[in-house]
């Protein structure tokens, strides 16, 4: 059989040890905006950013969509590149080390290597120029007159059911040989779903290499 084999990766907490999304508004906003967007979007925010709500993906993704407003409306696109790529470059240092050999081994093999996660393409596409990544499928930002950020989400966020569609999206109905999926959480079970090998990434990740035919 003939066709394309893909190695799709969650990217937090699956090639991190943790949350990246964050630390990248404290770096790009500032602590002190980023404790006040938390107050103003209320104490469900306070639960989402503890990881308490990940059965509840709508409660979840309002969140996220009412602390990306209250933080990014207004500002610059350019802006938002600019710390998007400064952030990128300190990424390597999150990185779990069994997570990196498993993409070297698909990189190797010849595999279209995807990065799937519900965090921002602004930081996740240079990330993903610097690993050897072929494509990216991520949440954007809209930009709206003047080249400045509305503050939403150009369109749902990449969690759950999104995950799989987008993905689909991006295969454009082409014949897969073998797909590898890793994900880590409720959040990755319907990517994981599309994969002839679906890995679970533990904490630790003993058992990455299991995905090695």
């Amino acid at each position: 059989m003939s066709g394309r084999r893909i190695a799709a990766f969650d990217f937090d907490g699956t090639l991190t040890r943790r949350d990246t999304l964050v630390p990248f508004l404290a770096t790009a906003c500032g602590r002190g905006a980023l404790g006040r967007a938390l107050r103003r979007v209320g104490p469900l925010a306070v639960r989402a950013r503890t990881g308490r709500l990940d059965s509840d993906l709508h409660h979840r993704d309002a969140t996220k969509a009412a602390l990306l407003h209250e933080l990014m409306a207004g500002r610059e696109a350019a802006w938002l590149e600019r710390q998007g790529s400064g952030y990128a470059a300190g990424l390597g240092a999150r990185l779990r080390p069994e997570m990196v050999e498993q993409v070297a081994w698909h990189r190797e093999a010849g595999h279209e290597l995807v990065l799937v996660s519900a965090s921002l393409g602004t930081y996740l596409r240079p990330f993903a120029e610097r690993h050897g990544f072929d494509h990216v499928i991520a949440v954007e930002l809209e930009i709206g007159d003047h080249g400045r950020l509305t503050g939403a989400m150009a369109g749902p966020n990449v969690r759950g059911p999104e995950k799989a569609s987008r993905l689909r999206e991006w295969l454009s109905g082409d014949p897969v040989q073998t797909m590898w999926a890793y994900g880590n959480s409720s959040g990755d079970r319907e990517l994981l779903a599309m994969a002839d090998v679906p890995v679970w990434v533990q904490r630790p990740a003993r058992r990455a290499t299991a995905a090695r035919p």
